[in-house]
């Protein structure tokens, strides 16, 4: 028999599903505008950015709602709590696609410093884990969740790869320094993503078995 806080959690849930559409969305475009030198993609990138905002805000008014009308209790509680910290990470995962795009902006104008390789790799990676943290959310499936935090170090590494690689750039010519401090600058963006498809895999550990694994050893949070 359903209950009323299941509507109102139902509600929350889908809420914060279409801001992750959304945000998928926005890192998608803001990937495509770099490697395929697309600007106006960059643009719908950038111009996207407030109504991700705006959803942010409406997941955190209905759970307030929830709480102060339904008085939840144990799993009721934290699958409103749980939802309350995703939605933060979702909207810094699009405050990172927007800097992509912004970069992307910038590269698009000059000419490439080189063919992508490990790049688009570290964004699939990326994207990839997202996807992964938000289907153990609707699944509630935990293991599925701690695979998308094991894979967090394989991001690190290809992060200080592609660094590694930009700063010999850098050093044997100068003229590659504002390209190269730009794909610097998306590639961190890239490795922070990754963070909070951790910090959202970590929230649906909390949710199903209702342990929190954050700052722990071999369950390593993220932290972002």
């Amino acid at each position: 028999m359903e209950r009323p806080i299941d509507l109102e959690l139902k509600k929350l849930k889908e809420q914060l599903l279409t801001m992750a559409g959304e945000v998928e969305q926005q890192l998608s475009l803001a990937v495509r505008s770099l490697v395929e030198r697309d600007s106006p993609a960059a643009q719908e990138v950038i111009a996207a950015d407030e109504r991700v905002d705006r959803r942010e805000k409406e997941v955190d008014r209905t759970a307030v709602e929830i709480i102060v009308r339904e008085r939840p209790l144990a799993s009721d509680l934290r699958l409103v709590i749980t939802a309350t910290k995703i939605a933060p990470d979702l909207e810094r995962v699009g405050d990172h696609a927007v800097n992509i795009a912004e970069q992307a902006l910038v590269l698009n104008r000059m000419p490439p410093l080189k063919p992508f390789v490990t790049l688009p790799r570290m964004a699939d990676i990326a994207k990839e884990m997202l996807r992964q943290a938000l289907t153990a959310y609707v699944e509630h499936d935990a293991s599925l969740a701690r695979q998308v935090i094991a894979r967090d170090d394989v991001v690190d590494a290809l992060h200080e790869e592609v660094f590694r690689e930009l700063l010999t750039y850098m050093l044997g010519d100068p003229q590659t320094i504002p390209r190269a401090l730009a794909l610097i600058l998306i590639t961190r963006s890239l490795e922070r993503i990754a963070d909070q498809a951790t910090n959202i895999a970590e929230q649906v550990v909390y949710l199903v078995e209702g342990q929190d694994i954050r700052h722990v050893h071999g369950g390593e949070g993220a932290g972002a």
